[in-house]
């Protein structure tokens, strides 16, 4: 039982209207792997870094049980880096840097050691990247899960809608849905969307919760109400590791195990916006997860007499 998870490891610097950081460890694969690994082992990681990679960052990575055969270390090159400002809404922000530095060289390999994954998470890359590592698979994953966003619909569609005839469940915001579909109402928006052939579309809406869709199944989770929102940044890729870590650990891709799997990734998101970076997934125990989750549970549990 493994999951390979393929994204960007990174830097990323951030603004809120609160506090502000130097470079602090970032990237798509950096928060599934550790959002994941809460719920099983081995993590079989996909990325790219520079020479400028904390080697320590690695190690307790590995620790957690990710292996990293799967990421290349380039000597001469700097690592991703991103760096945002948020707005006081905590939502919107303004993208102030990009260097895409060793990304522009990323062409993942799949190590053989990784072919019997029976998981695969594909965080939100270059649509040909994407497609790259699903041909590499000698045996189809019994799951396929892919994060986009708006910059491929714009500048590679052709490519993505490729990608998306070959996943079972997409991933992506709700301004992405609209996007993608060309409908304004997320119900509509999500029937055009699963026409492209993904079987579950998960709309992901910040801190109004998540949206699940299956043919006319729908499924909707709240997002536990947080005093303090410290920083955003990862918390979609950090309830994708929720998401896909449950479903890997429990090897059942029923719509009713996907609903659990919403509110684990749910979770695990509101661990995230706590600090700054992955600082408080490195911290939580699986009994501040188990306690998380039944938080979620009581917030949406009520008995209700019809007379």
């Amino acid at each position: 039982m493994s999951l390979i998870v393929v994204g960007t490891m990174a830097f990323d610097a951030i603004e809120t209207p609160f506090a502000k950081t130097d470079l602090i460890i970032g990237g798509s694969a950096t928060y599934v792997a550790y959002a994941a690994s809460n719920f099983l082992q081995p993590i079989q990681q996909i990325s790219i870094v520079g020479y400028d990679f904390p080697k320590d960052e690695m190690q307790e990575l590995e620790k957690r049980g990710v292996t990293m055969e799967g990421v290349k270390v380039v000597p001469d090159k700097k690592s991703f880096f991103w760096s945002g400002r948020y707005h006081m809404d905590m939502n919107s922000r303004d993208t102030l840097v990009t260097d895409l530095n060793v990304l522009l060289d990323f062409d993942p390999k799949v190590p053989e050691s990784y072919q019997s994954a029976e998981f695969l998470m594909l965080g939100n890359l270059d649509p040909k990247i994407q497609m790259s590592v699903i041909k590499q698979m000698k045996v189809r994953p019994k799951l396929i899960v892919m994060d986009t966003m708006n910059f491929w619909m714009e500048s590679t569609m052709p490519e993505l809608e490729a990608v998306l005839k070959e996943v079972d469940v997409l991933m992506l915001n709700d301004s992405e849905a609209r996007q993608l579909s060309a409908q304004f109402s997320l119900v509509k928006a999500a029937k055009e969307i699963l026409k492209m052939g993904p079987k579950y579309l998960i709309i992901k809406k910040g801190e109004h919760g998540a949206l699940l869709f299956h043919g006319d199944q729908v499924f909707f989770a709240p997002a536990l109400p947080l005093e303090d929102v410290f920083d955003p940044t990862g918390a979609g890729d950090t309830f994708a590791g929720g998401f896909i870590g449950h479903i890997a650990r429990t090897k059942d891709i029923s719509f009713d195990n996907m609903k659990t799997g919403i509110i684990v990734g749910s979770a695990m998101a509101s661990f995230c916006v706590e600090k700054f970076g992955p600082q408080r997934l490195k911290e939580i125990t699986r009994a501040d997860i188990d306690n998380r989750i039944q938080q979620f549970v009581e917030l949406v549990n009520f008995d209700i007499e019809l007379v």
